[in-house]
Formats: C-alpha cells, sequence, structure tokens
C-alpha cells in the first residue's frame, strides 16, 4: 500500500485531485481512496494499492505545489527517533554567514556554503575554506550573532516538544558549531546536540576546528547509533535541507526537505514548502489538541 498525507490550499483542490488522478493512471498507478483525515481536517490522505513513491510524488508536486507532503509504502506511525539539521531547518539562518557579517566577510562566506548546500564542493572542503576566513574574529561576536540574528523558525519547539510527549527521542546534529547550536537545541527542546567546534584561542578564533568535523558521514552515524540504542522497532524521522543532509534524509524512515535544495528534495519522502514546521506533526496525524504549545 502507497500512502500519501498532504496539505495544499484548499481553493480547487478536488478538482487538483481529479486531474492528479487522471495522471497517476496514465502511470499505471490507480486511486483506490482519498479522503480527509477527521482527526487532522486540513490533511488530504491519498492511497493506492501499490506504486513507485517517487512518481507519486511527482505527480503530487505538479498538482498541488505549493504543498507540505510525506509519501509512505505502509501505514503512518508517530517516530521514536527525530534527527534534524539545524542551520536553515531549524533556525532561519546559516550560523556561519551571519557569524561572516561580523567580520565583514559575509558574500565570500555565504557563496561557498550555497555552493556546498548545492553539493557543487565536497563539505569538508566549504567547511575549511569558510572556518579559516575567520580567522582572528572575536569569540564575542559568536554571542553577539546569537542574540541578535539566530532565530527558531516558526513551529519548531511545537514540533519538538510534541514528539518527545509522544516519546520521541529528538536529536540535533549539525555541520555548524557548538558555539550555535548548544543554546538553540536547548530553546528548542533538543536531548543531544552532534555538531563541530570553533578552534578558539586568546579569545580569538584559530581559524581551524577543534576536533574532528561533523558532515554528512557524521549525520548517517548518529541516526544509525541512536536507532540502534532504540531497537529495531524504532520508526525515525530525519529533516534537513541540504546535500549534506542527504544520506540521513534517505536513511530515515520519514525522510523530510524542508524548504530545501533540488538534490536534497529529491532524497526525501516529502517536504514541508507550504506551512511551518508544525506541518509534520499534521502529517504524522498528531491531532492539534495534542500540541505542546511553546
Amino acid at each position: 500500500m502507497l500512502i500519501a498525507r498532504l496539505i495544499a490550499d484548499k481553493e480547487g483542490l478536488e478538482s487538483k485531485l481529479d486531474a492528479a488522478s487522471e495522471a497517476l493512471e496514465v502511470k499505471g498507478m490507480r486511486v483506490a481512496a482519498a479522503t480527509m483525515l477527521d482527526f487532522c481536517g486540513d490533511v488530504l490522505q491519498i492511497m493506492l494499492p501499490d506504486g513507485d513513491a517517487a512518481v507519486l510524488r511527482k505527480v503530487l508536486d505538479a498538482h498541488f505545489k505549493p504543498s507540505d507532503l510525506l509519501v509512505t509504502q505502509d501505514a503512518v506511525e508517530i517516530p521514536r527517533l527525530f534527527v534534524s539539521d539545524m542551520d536553515s531547518t531549524m533556525i532561519g539562518q546559516e550560523c556561519i554567514d551571519e557569524l561572516a557579517d561580523f567580520a565583514n566577510l559575509k558574500p565570500q562566506i555565504a557563496a561557498i556554503t550555497e555552493r556546498a548546500m548545492q553539493g557543487e564542493i565536497d563539505f569538508p572542503t566549504a567547511l575549511a575554506e569558510r572556518v579559516g576566513l575567520l580567522r582572528g574574529l572575536d569569540e564575542s561576536a559568536i554571542g553577539r550573532c546569537l542574540s541578535e540574528r539566530i532565530e527558531p523558525v516558526a513551529g519548531a519547539r511545537v514540533l519538538v516538544e510534541t514528539l518527545k510527549s509522544k516519546g520521541c527521542r529528538c536529536v540535533l546534529v549539525t555541520g555548524g558549531f557548538h558555539h550555535f547550536a548548544d543554546p538553540v537545541a536547548e530553546m528548542i527542546g533538543f536531548e543531544r546536540v552532534v555538531g563541530n567546534r570553533l578552534g578558539v584561542a586568546g579569545g580569538s578564533l584559530t581559524g581551524e576546528l577543534a576536533g574532528p568535523i561533523s558532515d554528512a558521514s557524521t549525520k548517517l552515524a548518529t541516526l544509525r547509533e541512536e536507532a540502534d540504542n532504540l531497537g529495531p522497532a524504532a520508526g525515525v524521522l530525519a529533516m534537513g535541507d541540504g546535500a549534506n543532509d542527504i544520506p540521513m534524509i534517505a536513511a530515515a524512515d520519514y525522510g523530510l526537505a524542508y524548504r530545501a535544495k533540488p538534490k536534497a528534495r529529491m532524497a526525501a519522502d516529502g517536504w514541508i514548502e507550504r506551512g511551518d514546521l508544525t506541518s509534520v506533526l499534521s502529517l504524522l496525524g498528531i491531532p492539534k489538541s495534542e500540541w505542546v504549545a511553546s
């Protein structure tokens, strides 16, 4: 059974569903049922006896864009593990880009960040280049950047706290830095943080990392480690926005791309592009009455 849960504009919903169903029929995929979930009134659930998940996502995207979407092969269940990226996923900024602004280097560093997120250059190279450019920046700039620039995206804390209330362990894993990730995790409610550490000496950044690099392989390893600790029946939700997140998104039971770059979007089981992060709760079938307010 192939199941899609979709949140889209209600105007013209029936006609769009008819058109999407016809397009799927052409590809040999028959819609068996399509209903609005009675416990999440804005979620349309579409069920097919079988078919290709990637084709289903493509057809629904073509007819309902912009949408929030999750496609699964089985009944949707609340995950026991949530692993998320930080920059441009749980917060609306790229920390290193904002920090670079304090060194008057934001355009140069942001350009490297964008190429890495698009998958045009490998992450370790991009990270080393960007961190190197920050050499000599006063460590106090990090605190100012946190207080002046960094904010959680809408719905982040409600998402995490609600999942925790359902017995889900929440882990923040980032290619960014503990200087930012630790306060962000505390603010939103994550239980564990994995990330990079900026080298500091004499109150200034050294332009190097202190300790091993946290990259795409680290994100995947963290997901697998945490899932193994919970046991074989633990459903896993992973979310991110860039090329560095693809391995963990692909490995999760529910891999979601949040306002993501094209390569990450293609690797995911669905995406959040219309609403805020509370849309994840609706797609998982958690009624609003059970959400934990921020």
